[in-house]
């Protein structure tokens, strides 16, 4: 991983950033923690998120002892330079209770409104069924049919999907699209091409679209 142009990053009085964590994959907002120039030398030397503790007063390899390490992609600058954002591949939980996020509780507001994170969620999760016992997991007995099976699915699933738009079926159609994205994402798996890959190449037409 390149060097970090600690040049443009306004570190505050006691040198201490700090550092928003994203999961890439889901845009799920992980955790929150500080930065400084030495810990993140360190990230871009490993490729592996390291924080400050300021409460131990050293540096952090995150999930070093948990194993739940974070895999940097990316590191972003805000507008002001006093904040980083960490895209990363989390190998594990990113709060210390286990949970998935730090931001797991509800202050105000309604509850779990994250639905447009769950298909990198279920991205993850199908990724994890793959390899579990065909008798207990559709996924696994789908993926082990053999990919002429999966793409029949895809089409399966396309055709009715299409039969309920065009008969206005709402309900249908929701349960439909449901089931073309489950198997679009399982399609993924077999083809062997990471469903990141597949957003990034609707991304690049988008960007196209914009310069026209």
């Amino acid at each position: 991983m390149t060097k970090i142009d600690l040049s443009l990053i306004k570190f505050d009085e006691k040198g201490l950033v700090p550092v928003v964590v994203q999961d890439v994959a889901t845009a799920e907002v992980l955790m929150t923690a500080w930065a400084n120039a030495e810990s993140l030398a360190e990230t871009a030397e490993c490729g592996e998120m390291v924080f400050w503790s300021r409460s131990r007063g050293e540096l952090w390899h995150k999930g070093e002892t948990s194993g739940s390490r974070m895999c940097l992609r990316e590191l972003r600058i805000d507008c002001d330079g006093d904040t980083l954002l960490a895209l990363v591949e989390p190998l594990g939980p990113a709060c210390h209770t286990g949970e998935r996020s730090c931001f797991y509780r509800s202050l105000c507001g309604e509850a779990d409104s994250t639905e447009a994170t769950f298909l990198g969620r279920l991205w993850r999760y199908l990724n994890v069924r793959k390899d579990d016992d065909p008798q207990e997991s559709y996924t696994a007995r789908l993926l082990r049919s053999g990919l002429s099976r999966v793409a029949q699915k895809v089409g399966e699933e396309g055709v009715e999907t299409a039969l309920a738009c065009a008969t206005k079926d709402r309900g249908g159609f929701r349960y439909e699209a449901a089931d073309l994205l489950y198997h679009l994402l399982v399609a993924c798996i077999a083809a062997e091409v990471p469903f990141d890959e597949v957003l990034r190449e609707l991304a690049s037409r988008h960007k196209g679209a914009e310069r026209q």
